[in-house]
């Protein structure tokens, strides 16, 4: 059967990954609003910065597809620290919200952890809260940070037998390099972590069953740099020129590296859907861990949507 999808027949696609995550969240949803308790997004967006309006969309479809309320709020850049931690103090006490999305980037004069880290971790669906960034490390995966769950998700499509793969993971940003290292080991994945600072990165990528790249460099990862029949995970997401257009591209040159990869991901179309629906799972997570919150507490949540769940 010809490959009609424009993606050769190694490519690891989101959409059915992401389809198939947000169906099972629909009837969790479903099912947790039945007893009482609906899930609610509340996404905030600083200042107006036009690259955020695509993830907003795009949470915002999915919040639609999954069952889950999605409220979208703006506002002015200039408004101050005091006045935001005010606001996401008013939404942890809020029954009526079970999540709550910071957008990225905020302003400068904005600092984005303290604003994380002011998130209630029960309402932290994005897992950027410290305590959910820790939590990983005691192999507490429930609400880990989105791109990075969602890579590790399409690893495990593979399936490739996580326990004693040799993986490494190229950039180490707190939200998404580090948070994979720490999935992966979770999985019992042997790890080593690289960065810009990592001398003769392509013995360290050649050697890997399992390749992640975040990094933000167009067409970084070359083809003599993977191992034959890995996986390639690209996690970048760059706009370059290319005669004249704009073309979006990832950290891995695609076209001659998919030649070498037993799997590889596209961009677009591999880890940028299925994040979406990971931070739809996480919101049924977060909403349902609430709800037995609020069950332990008095008993039942069936009806209950008067009284905050968490303080």
């Amino acid at each position: 059967m010809p490959n009609t999808s424009g993606h050769r027949h190694n490519a690891l696609l989101g959409k059915p990954v992401a389809d198939e995550i947000l169906a099972s969240v629909r009837g969790g949803v479903e099912k947790l609003s039945q007893e009482g308790w609906p899930t609610k997004l509340v996404s905030i967006t600083i200042g107006d910065v036009p690259a955020i309006n695509l993830y907003v969309r795009n949470q915002a479809r999915g919040a639609e597809r999954a069952g889950i309320l999605f409220e979208q709020r703006t506002l002015p850049e200039q408004v101050s620290a005091v006045e935001m931690l005010g606001i996401v103090q008013a939404l942890n006490t809020d029954p009526r919200v079970t999540g709550i999305i910071i957008q990225r980037p905020v302003p400068k004069h904005l600092n984005i952890k303290e604003l994380q880290s002011a998130i209630h971790p029960l309402k932290d669906v994005e897992g950027m809260h410290p305590a959910s960034i820790g939590n990983i490390v005691y192999r507490d995966t429930a609400l880990a940070p989105c791109t990075a769950a969602a890579s590790v998700e399409l690893l495990k499509r593979t399936g490739l037998k996580l326990e004693g793969l040799n993986a490494v993971v190229i950039g180490h940003s707190e939200i998404v390099g580090k948070p994979i290292a720490f999935l992966l080991l979770a999985e019992g994945a042997t790890v080593t972590v690289c960065h810009h600072m990592t001398r003769n990165l392509a013995i360290h990528s050649r050697a890997a069953d399992a390749v992640f790249i975040a990094v933000g460099k167009p067409r970084f990862i070359t083809a003599n740099m993977i191992k034959p029949g890995a996986a390639v995970i690209d996690i970048g997401i760059n706009q370059i020129e290319d005669g004249g257009r704009m073309l979006t591209v990832g950290d891995v040159d695609y076209d001659p590296c998919a030649e070498v990869a037993g799997w590889i991901t596209p961009v677009p179309g591999g880890v940028g859907p299925v994040t979406v629906s990971i931070l739809m799972r996480n919101a049924l997570t977060a909403a349902r861990t609430q709800a037995e919150h609020y069950a332990r507490e008095f008993g039942s949540t069936k009806g209950i949507v008067g009284i905050a769940p968490v303080a």
